[in-house]
C-alpha cells in the first residue's frame, strides 16, 4: 500500500454517520416497496411519498452507505464522453432527451436542497472532461459540439483550473458537487416526516409479482405492496436478462487536505490513464479535501494494492505535497448500450420496476430515476421514459459488440478461473487470501493477522463464478457480476443475497 494512504474508509461515512433505523421484523403493507436505500431508492421513495403514496424502503445494510456512500458525489450532466456516442446511436433527439433528463435532475436536487434546508456542502461548479493527449482533441471537440447541440451550456476549452496543462477539455457550466450522505440523510428524514418507513439491515430474498406484490425478507417478514421498485444498484432479480446487459466496474479513491488556494475550481475527469477524476470538498478548517478517483477494473481481478499505489503516485505527482489521509473504493455498473435502465423490470411487468446501470453517474442518474419512476407509478407522462426503458431491444442490437464482449469476459471467468493453478495454503502470509485446493476441493481461504485460517466456498452464490481475494480491502469479489463478500462469507455487495458457505480447513 502507499506510504500515506491506507484503506481507511469513506470520508462521507466518517463525517456523517447518521442514526440507525430498525430492521423489519413483522409483516406490513404499503402502496410501494422500494428495495435499496441508495440515492435511486431514496429519491424514488421521497417523490412517491410526496405524491401521497405510502412507502416502505428496505435496505440490506445502512441507507446511503454502500455505493452512494463511496461516490465522488458530482451532480453533473457531463458524463465523460457520452453525447457524441448518443448522437450516433440514439440520434440527436436521444441525446437531447438524455441532456434534458439529467439537467432536470441536477436542477431538482438543487431545489430540494433549498426547499428542505439541507446543509450538504452544495457548491456550484463547472464540469470538465479533459485530455492531455493531443491526438484525442478532435474527440473532445466532437463531444463539445454534440453536448451543445443537445442543449447543454457546453464548449471546448484549453484552459482549466488544474495545476497541469491539458490538450483540451469539454466544459459544461453550472453543475454541482455535494456531501452525498448529508443530502440523503436529510432526504430520509423528510421521507419519514411524510409517513414513509425505512428499514435497515433487512435483506430481501424474494419477489412475488402478483396483485398485490409480495416482498419476502431473510428475517421472514413480508411487505405487501401494489408496486415494487428494485433499486439495489445491481438488480437482485434478473427477469429481463439484465445480468447479461450490465458489467461491474470498481474504482479507487484517494483523498487528502490541500490549502484553499490550491482548489481546482471545478470537477474534472479524463478517460486517459484508466480514468482520473478530480474534485475538492470543503473542510471545517478552511482547507479543501482533494479527491482523486481512478484505476477502474473488474472486481476480483489483479492486485488492488498496486492500483492504489499508482493512483496515489499520480495524485502526489500532480499535486505535490498533498498528504493522502483517506483511501476507499467505489463500484459502478455499466450498461452495454450506454444508457441506464430505469422503468418496468421486464416485458410482462405491471407493478415491478428497476433502476440500474448508471455507469458511474449515479448522483444525477439516481435523482432522475426517482422522478421517472414516481411519474410512471403515479400515472404521469415522462418524455424520456422510452430512452431509459429496460425493455428496449433496438439499441441492444445496435451495440451488440459491447454486449458480446461483456458476455465473453463473464464466460472467460466462469471457465478460465477454474483452470488457474491453486497456491498451497502454507504459502498464504497474514492478511492474504486465495482460492486453494485442499483434499481435491477448492476453498477460498483467508489468513488473518494472527495467522488463523478462515475458509469459505469459492462459488459466488449469485451464479456460481469463482471469487478472488482483494487484499487491499480484504474482501472476496466475483469478477462476473461484482458481488462482494467479507472474509467470513457475509454479503457486502450484491447482486448476491446469500453468503458464501463456510468450510472447515
Amino acid at each position: 500500500m502507499t506510504e500515506n494512504a491506507q484503506v481507511s474508509g469513506s470520508y462521507w461515512l466518517e463525517t456523517a454517520p447518521g442514526a440507525p433505523r430498525p430492521p423489519l421484523t413483522e409483516d406490513i403493507e404499503a402502496d410501494v416497496a422500494v428495495i435499496g436505500g441508495g440515492i435511486a431508492g431514496l429519491s424514488t421513495a421521497f417523490e412517491l411519498a410526496r405524491a401521497g403514496r405510502s412507502v416502505a424502503v428496505l435496505e440490506a445494510g445502512r441507507i446511503a452507505a454502500s455505493v452512494t456512500g463511496h461516490t465522488t458525489a458530482k451532480v453533473s450532466v457531463l458524463h465523460t464522453l457520452v453525447y457524441d456516442r448518443l448522437r450516433r446511436t440514439r440520434g440527436p433527439e436521444g441525446a437531447r432527451l438524455y441532456a434534458r433528463s439529467q439537467t432536470e435532475a441536477v436542477e431538482h436536487a438543487a431545489a430540494l436542497v433549498d426547499e428542505l434546508g439541507v446543509d450538504c456542502e452544495w457548491e456550484t461548479r463547472d464540469a470538465y472532461t479533459y485530455v492531455c493527449d493531443a491526438d484525442r482533441v478532435d474527440e473532445l471537440r466532437a463531444e463539445a459540439a454534440a453536448a451543445a447541440e443537445a442543449g447543454l451550456p457546453a464548449s471546448f476549452v484549453t484552459g482549466t483550473g488544474l495545476p497541469f496543462p491539458v490538450a483540451g477539455a469539454v466544459r459544461v457550466t453550472g453543475q454541482a458537487q455535494f456531501h452525498p450522505r448529508k443530502y440523503l440523510l436529510a432526504l430520509a428524514d423528510a421521507l419519514e416526516s411524510l409517513g414513509g418507513r425505512i428499514f435497515e439491515r433487512t435483506t430481501v430474498r424474494g419477489l412475488d409479482e402478483g396483485e398485490p406484490c409480495r416482498v419476502s425478507t431473510e428475517e421472514g417478514a413480508t411487505v405487501t405492496a401494489r408496486d415494487v421498485v428494485v433499486a439495489t444498484h445491481y438488480p437482485i432479480f434478473d427477469r429481463a436478462l439484465l445480468f447479461a446487459r450490465l458489467s461491474p466496474r470498481r474504482e479507487l479513491v484517494v483523498a487528502g487536505p490541500v490549502e484553499a488556494a490550491r482548489d481546482v475550481d471545478g470537477m474534472y475527469i479524463t478517460p486517459d490513464e484508466g480514468t482520473r477524476s478530480v474534485r475538492t470538498a470543503p473542510l471545517e478548517d478552511g482547507r479543501r479535501l482533494l479527491i482523486v478517483t481512478g484505476q477502474h477494473f473488474t472486481p476480483g481481478t489483479g492486485d488492488t494494492r498496486e492500483r492504489f499505489d499508482r493512483l496515489s503516485a499520480w495524485a502526489r505527482d500532480r499535486f505535490p505535497g498533498v498528504d493522502l489521509t483517506h483511501a476507499w473504493a467505489t463500484q459502478d455498473i455499466d450498461p452495454t448500450d450506454t444508457v441506464p435502465m430505469v422503468g418496468p423490470l421486464h416485458q410482462g411487468a405491471r407493478h415491478a420496476y428497476v433502476a440500474t446501470g448508471f455507469g458511474g453517474w449515479g448522483m444525477s442518474g439516481g435523482v432522475m430515476a426517482g422522478l421517472l419512476l414516481s411519474a410512471q407509478i403515479t400515472g404521469r407522462e415522462c418524455a424520456w421514459s422510452g430512452l431509459y426503458d429496460p425493455r428496449r431491444l433496438k439499441t441492444q442490437v445496435r451495440e451488440a459488440p459491447r454486449f458480446l464482449k461483456t458476455q465473453a469476459q463473464v464466460a472467460g471467468h466462469f471457465v478460465g478461473d477454474r483452470l488457474k493453478p491453486a497456491p498451497p495454503v502454507d504459502a498464504l502470509p497474514p492478511g492474504e487470501g486465495a482460492v486453494v485446493r485442499v483434499d481435491g476441493h477448492r476453498l477460498a481461504v483467508h489468513r488473518d493477522d494472527d495467522g488463523a485460517l478462515h475458509a469459505v466456498s469459492p462459488r459466488c452464490t449469485h451464479l456460481g463464478c469463482l471469487v478472488d481475494f482483494n487484499p487491499a480491502e480484504r474482501a472476496w469479489e466475483c469478477p462476473c457480476h461484482g458481488s462482494r463478500f467479507a472474509t467470513d462469507g457475509t454479503v457486502i455487495q450484491g447482486p448476491a443475497t446469500e453468503p458464501l458457505e463456510r468450510r472447515d480447513i
